[in-house]
């Protein structure tokens, strides 16, 4: 079927034919080569078509020149379904519209890039929804749930995709267009003698009735192979339903029509407490008596994670109980839904329960179970949980016997995971601690998915129950299926391809489930970093491998008060996400795709625009930290070598300043001479549309020094760290911080010199001199750390380095016992019961920084706030600016675009008298030069409504 062609060639024919967005070099191949499953295959190109009929070109180019098709949406898919050798058609850059709504019909047709929250969000208003709803539904797109035939944790009320989709546009791999109507609604359903492909088909599943009746549909979570059921005369030979869940192996959707549901009036969620996992599947079935629209399972293993990995407030109250299940109810009314909650509290054989109708608490809880995925990156043990085995269904009625078999199982492979899913319909994810970065670990895993599959093929159940076969499991399908049966899928899969184009290796002509791994290939990679990566065994390579591709990096979670990744947000660029850059580094590390090491030019590429925000170490499921990963590579690749001049500039800026601070009235005036600031601005490395902040005139230390007899006395011992930027620039906050300080009752105190966190130096990778500056800061704030005496911290990326950086770049206790110490004003504040002046009536526009949104988190702020009594908008996302990234040149549009998706349109929709609380100095310097407000520092609102009460 492939005949080889070089990577150019393919990209003249694909040009020539039309199709404007193709990408061939390394960084986009890299980005694309894993999804979010165990394998690593690069493709040839990656493409992304912008209508149908781009769609038409590139599968009559690739037929002609012989090149394999794989489908993407999101990427999320976990079996190894998105990741193929040839052409990546990625359908969310650009076909991702939903285009029309028929609220009577109650449908919608989209688009098949389009992402599932995007539709949801154009029916809501009509009061209707999506049904099916998987945990990755801020990034999955609809083109892969009929892929995969996704189907989420309200199954049980909405049904599967292939339960929701109505009428589907096709292209089929011999290049024949099909549009076919479903079943669904009572759709006209397409005849055979419509088409030659249909007309094989037809033929194909009339003589192997008897085989599809007694194999096919046996339960709703039967997801393995294809769903050859649907082509019954019974089921009206309806082949838009048999196509979802063929993993793009048959045709590639291009446009599809899919029903929605009206939102019940009520629901409720109901907790249920059982001893253990299995207990809690013996209990199933007679919850799902009661006709819930989900029922989840959980146990503590997931929940000490949460616990662990988000602190003990991420976890609200549960029933007692080693095991849960989230069981969700509706009624056309609150009083019904409660009545019927409060029946299956009673009557499930739950040793305790909990009726929960706070939304609030209810989304809490779910939200445990939507980011079970990630969170289950790492096992109890500690290790790397890898995908492969990790979504297997059986009826639910035997769900229970299954769990306890398959724990007997890991015990005797001596692995272990973290068990959760869709306990209503039998299914079970988990992401198991296969040793495969070990010797003769690929044979380990190939014997425990032959020995899983084999057991729950016993139990009558489905190697799959929604992810899809993929590279993971096609190779099993012997085990689930008869001889004839997969005969039948061979003969299907010729009729609709029969040049093996679409996604070979999956389902029919399967690739061995071991061959193409990602970790196996990746060889540790420990030696000379400059980082600790202290929870990856100082291997940097198993740090970049913590991204299991889950993409939420993809999401845009801004609505959520998270920031991570706002490149990705503002680019729509799969190599500008956090997941498409670790894959850039994997292949880095991995060396045959991208071989120059730390300098080369795709992880440049890759890395360029990364606002070091660090968004990802917090809101990455897993944990990954590419602001630290970035500093690595610019520290590596330009160690003993010339650096670009925004490292000597920006990177240097506390000396700079210190200099500065000397005359920084002729400073101040020199940069006002005409031509001399763009000069100077030009051999910075700056954008010329940037402004250069003043200097103050008088620096925080010498205030402090000179108004030391007029400033209160006694109190509690503080150690207020001054940094670079609230000493030469902003004064102002220092001086508002220790007037609020000192009205708490504490004493704030200076170190004899001015330190520096070295904050500059690791965003621009020089580690080495960061290592040395952060190390004097750290010695000196050390021994009063020690006496327990806090440290706080005002600019809140300097106060991150101190509890989080200085642990990765620094040995010895002195390290740990001031980010111990280390505080935000907030939390000192809090952590004293102190209580704030009233702000009632005040309304607070509020941009968090990104580095205290990751590394402190921004809680303490915000009840610190509504203890006031003040109205606060908390904004999601980065401001943009971040530090040097959006002062340094070649960065500007980004930055403002970044800036443009969350805190412009609040700042413009704000009222006059609303104020903007911007801790980051990047930050208020954002506001200051893209729009004509101001905004204040924490310390700044507290001392002035201090000076109200007064």
């Amino acid at each position: 079927m492939l005949r080889m062609t070089s990577v150019g060639l393919l990209s003249e024919h694909l040009r020539a034919a039309g199709i404007a967005d193709v990408y061939t070099d390394g960084a986009q191949r890299a980005s694309y080569s894993s999804d979010a499953s165990l394998y690593r295959v690069t493709p040839t190109a990656v493409v992304c078509p912008r209508d149908a009929d781009e769609v038409a070109a590139l599968v009559s180019v690739a037929r002609d020149v012989g090149v394999p098709i794989t489908a993407r949406g999101a990427g999320t898919s976990v079996a190894g379904n998105a990741v193929g050798t040839g052409l990546i058609v990625d359908f969310s850059r650009h076909m991702n519209r939903v285009l029309s709504i028929d609220p009577d019909a109650r449908t919608a047709v989209v688009e098949p890039g389009t992402v599932q929250t995007t539709l949801q969000a154009a029916v809501a208003p009509l009061g209707l929804r999506f049904g099916p709803d998987p945990s990755t539904h801020t990034r999955c797109t609809i083109g892969g749930m009929i892929g995969n035939n996704a189907c989420g944790s309200r199954t049980l009320g909405y049904g599967r995709t292939s339960d929701n989709v109505t009428a589907l546009a096709v292209l089929t791999g011999s290049g024949e267009h099909l549009r076919l109507g479903s079943a669904v609604l009572g759709s006209h359903v397409s005849h055979p003698s419509d088409s030659q492909v249909l007309e094989r088909l037809s033929a194909i599943a009339s003589g192997g009735l008897a085989t599809i009746r007694t194999e096919f549909g046996q339960f709703g979570r039967q997801v393995s192979g294809y769903a050859l059921e649907h082509l019954l005369p019974e089921n009206r030979f309806d082949v838009a339903r048999m196509l979802v869940g063929s993993e793009g192996t048959l045709g590639l959707v291009t446009e599809a029509t899919v029903r929605l549901v009206h939102e019940p009036s009520s629901s409720v969620l109901v907790v249920l407490g059982y001893a253990d996992i299995a207990s809690a599947g013996d209990a199933t079935p007679t919850v799902l008596r009661f006709a819930p629209t989900a029922c989840e399972g959980i146990d503590s293993r997931i929940v000490d994670v949460v616990r662990t990995r988000r602190g003990p407030d991420a976890v609200p109250p549960l029933p007692r109980g080693s095991a849960w299940l989230f069981v969700e109810v509706v009624g056309g009314s609150k009083a019904e839904a409660l009545t019927r909650a409060h029946d299956v509290a009673d009557q499930c054989g739950a040793d305790d329960s909990l009726v929960v109708t706070d939304p609030v608490r209810a989304a809490a809880l779910w939200r445990i179970r939507a980011d079970g995925a990630g969170l289950a990156g790492r096992s109890p043990a500690g290790l790397p949980a890898h995908a492969g085995w990790e979504d297997a269904a059986v009826p639910p009625a035997r769900l229970g016997d299954y769990l306890r078999d398959f724990d007997r199982l890991m015990d005797e492979f001596g692995v272990s995971g973290l068990p959760y899913g869709h306990f209503g319909d039998g299914c079970l994810h988990i992401r198991i601690d296969l040793p495969l970065d070990k010797p003769g670990g690929t044979d380990v895993f190939r014997k425990f998915l032959v020995a899983a599959g084999t057991l729950v093929a016993g139990y009558g159940g489905s190697l799959s129950g929604e992810h899809g076969d993929g590279r993971a499991r096609s190779e099993l399908l012997p085990l689930m299926y008869s001889k004839e049966a997969l005969a039948l899928f061979s003969a299907v899969k010729h009729a609709f391809d029969p040049d093996n184009l679409l996604n070979p290796g999956v389902v029919v002509d399967p690739r061995p489930l071991d061959a193409d791994l990602r970790v196996p290939a990746a060889l540790p990679f420990r030696r000379n970093l400059a980082l600790a990566y202290r929870q990856d065994g100082g291997d940097f390579s198993q740090a970049v491998h913590r991204c299991t591709g889950v993409g939420k990096c993809r999401a845009d979670n801004t609505a959520s008060g998270e920031v991570m990744c706002p490149s990705f947000q503002a680019t729509r660029d799969e190599k500008d996400s956090t997941r498409g850059r670790a894959r850039v580094l994997q292949e880095m590390i991995n060396g045959s795709e991208i071989s120059g090491g730390w300098r080369s030019p795709e992880v440049h590429e890759a890395l360029d625009l990364c606002l070091s925000c660090k968004g990802c170490a917090s809101d990455c499921p897993t944990g990954v930290d590419m602001a630290a990963f970035k500093s690595e590579v610019l520290h590596q690749s330009y160690k003993g070598r010339v650096r670009p001049a925004s490292h000597y500039s920006l990177g240097w800026l506390p000396r700079w300043a210190k200099l500065a601070s000397l005359a920084p009235r002729t400073v101040n005036a020199a940069m006002r001479i005409p031509g001399l600031g763009p000069v100077a601005l030009a051999a910075a490395g700056v954008d010329a549309r940037r402004t250069i902040p003043p200097f103050a005139h008088r620096t925080f230390r010498s205030w402090f020094a000179s108004t030391n007899n007029e400033r209160k006395s006694g109190g509690d011992p503080v150690n207020l760290f001054v940094d670079s930027f609230t000493n030469y620039f902003t004064p102002e906050v220092g001086v508002a911080t220790v007037r609020v300080l000192e009205e708490a009752g504490f004493s704030p105190r200076l170190t004899d010199k001015q330190q520096c966190c070295g904050l500059t130096w690791i965003s621009t990778g020089q580690l080495g001199a960061a290592k040395k500056i952060l190390g004097r800061t750290v010695d000196a704030l050390a021994e009063s750390a020690a006496a327990g005496i806090p440290v706080v911290g005002m600019e809140p990326s300097c106060t991150g380095v101190l509890r989080s950086d200085a642990l990765e770049l620094l040995d010895g206790d002195n390290a740990r016992r001031v980010a111990d110490n280390t505080r935000t004003l907030a939390e000192l504040l809090t952590d004293r019961g102190w209580q704030p002046p009233s702000m009632s009536g005040r309304t607070i526009v509020a941009q968090p920084h990104c580095h205290h949104h990751a590394v402190m988190g921004w809680s303490a702020d915000a009840d610190l706030l509504y203890r006031a009594g003040a109205r606060v908008d908390r904004l999601g996302g980065c401001c943009g600016l971040a530090g040097n990234f959006g002062v340094e040149r070649g960065h500007y549009e980004v930055s403002v675009a970044v800036a443009e998706q969350q805190l412009i349109p609040a700042v413009d929709a704000a009222a006059a008298d609303t104020t903007i609380l911007a801790d980051g100095y990047s930050c208020r310097t954002q506001l200051s030069d893209l729009t004509d407000r101001r905004g204040e520092h924490l310390a700044q609102l507290l001392a002035a409504a201090i000076r109200r009460g007064d």
